[in-house]
């Protein structure tokens, strides 16, 4: 890398967020937001625009400590986001522990971000059945070899690991989602849009749930 950090600079120019402009319902919002940011996949700005950081909280004997990482959305709706891992991986353990998350996705070319907070329920078995159907094969043989977040001895193993299932399968027209596998659902109960402006006063909308509906308000940037 070259150059100083401190000096790193771009200039956002988003879209405004207005009060008047904005819909009753946040989903309605989200969901013309990631439709564009699948118009800007298609044009070769994003990569995966259902991308999402989600971050998580545990307490162990080094103290309360968050934890993040990149998850795929699969599902949206007005219920809330849906994605799926394994359950012994340690995001699971982590959400058993405290059932709250924040899901954060970034659409930089966009200069747009959108952040949810909420509960974190499991699907149902059926759901998770049914999506697990439609993934492509060697993706349902990784789901059966993976012990996720597991101490393991080096790629070797689990590279024999995932032979062996694969072998097991192998005359197995349709491989069933595993017991230890499935997926979440983030209801969330607060969300903001954001996107970014000139000299950094940048539109932040937040969406609070009141009841069975939703307060609009603004933030500073």
């Amino acid at each position: 890398m070259s150059g100083d950090l401190r000096r790193v600079r771009v200039d956002y120019a988003g879209e405004h967020l207005r009060e008047a402009d904005v819909p009753a319902e946040p989903d309605e919002l989200f969901a013309r937001w990631i439709s564009q940011a699948f118009a800007a996949r298609d044009a070769g700005l994003i990569k995966e625009p259902n991308a999402m950081i989600l971050a998580t909280v545990e307490e162990s004997d080094r103290g309360v400590q968050a934890a993040a990482r990149a998850v795929l959305l699969k599902e949206y709706d007005a219920l809330g986001l849906v994605f799926y891992t394994n359950y012994t991986s340690a995001k699971a353990a982590q959400l058993v522990q405290h059932p709250r998350a924040t899901a954060l996705f970034y659409w930089g070319p966009l200069f747009r971000q959108v952040r949810f907070e909420g509960t974190v329920t499991r699907v149902t078995r059926a759901e998770s059945e049914e999506y697990f159907a439609l993934r492509p094969r060697a993706a349902q043989v990784g789901a059966w070899a993976s012990g996720q977040s597991s101490q393991v001895s080096g790629v070797e193993e689990l590279e024999a690991t995932y032979a062996d299932v694969a072998q097991r399968f192998a005359d197995v027209e349709q491989i069933p989602c595993p017991p230890t596998w499935g997926g979440y659902r983030l209801v969330p109960d607060r969300i903001e849009f954001w996107a970014g402006q000139p000299s950094r006063m940048h539109d932040r909308l937040v969406y609070t749930r009141v009841g069975e509906g939703w307060a609009v308000g603004r933030l500073a940037p």
